[in-house]
């Protein structure tokens, strides 16, 4: 039966540098989760000699490209982190807390994640959506203010207006233990720094096989576009170029 390919493959990556941008022998292998497509794209820029003739008397081909793009549908920190930030990746998010309901007693309210409180995102009505405005202290009516510690206070005017009826959004740090929850702080890095990996495209049809190695690879887009009414399809674009030992990588067939 002749080779064909069928579906959107599997794509693997084998991180070769760490956190520090020091090769590494033993770089924990990610796989690109829900792949929704994958190309690799080879492409040369060719120079023409012309004389006097319409058509060239001879081409040579000069600079070589290889590049990559993967959709995929399931992501982590370790795969985003291991390929494209290189950076330290930790335990623990920032989550957001949206239009949490505040309970409040003598002008003021705490929020349900506030031993681990980071930030503020502003407070609302929940009757009318109308913002309310954040102040340093002493809010007046319309007004509030909101501690490191996740206290929020309000206008002794507005007490009966906002028991009850104030929504508040804020950022928190989620710590409880085992959960797989990680976090990369991205710093700045001098120009040339970025985490390199071997990528590995297997795609399988009738029982062959079309796989294609290449060696080592940079990542050089990584875009998180969302869409109302869809899922969210991170894309991740790389580049190809040569290892230590001037090898790019290989192209296996099963005829």
């Amino acid at each position: 039966m002749a080779q064909y390919g069928f579906g959107s493959g599997v794509v693997f990556a084998v991180p070769l540098t760490n956190a520090q941008g020091n090769p590494t022998a033993s770089g924990t292998p990610v796989r690109f989760g829900v792949l929704q497509d994958v190309s690799v794209d080879f492409s040369f820029t060719n120079k023409e000699l012309h004389g006097q003739n319409q058509f060239p008397v001879a081409i040579g081909r000069g600079q070589g490209k290889i590049t990559g793009k993967a959709k995929f549908g399931q992501f982590n920190g370790a795969l985003v982190n291991s390929l494209f930030f290189g950076q330290t990746l930790v335990s623990g998010q920032s989550a957001i807390s949206d239009k949490e309901v505040l309970t409040i007693a003598s002008d003021n309210g705490t929020v349900a994640n506030s031993t681990t409180f980071e930030d503020d995102l502003g407070v609302v009505y929940a009757s009318s959506g109308l913002p309310l405005t954040r102040v340093a202290s002493m809010p007046t009516a319309g007004q509030y203010s909101a501690t490191p510690a996740g206290v929020y206070t309000f206008a002794a005017a507005d007490t009966g207006t906002v028991t009850g009826n104030i929504l508040v959004s804020y950022r928190y740090q989620t710590t409880a233990a085992g959960t797989p929850a990680t976090s990369v702080t991205l710093t700045n890095q001098l120009m040339g720094y970025a985490p390199t990996f071997r990528a590995e495209l297997y795609v399988p049809y009738a029982s062959k096989q079309l796989v294609i190695t290449l060696n080592q690879c940079i990542g050089s887009k990584l875009n998180f576009a969302t869409k109302l009414d869809d899922f969210l399809i991170p894309e991740f674009d790389f580049e190809a170029f040569a290892d230590a030992s001037n090898t790019i990588g290989s192209l296996n067939f099963a005829e």
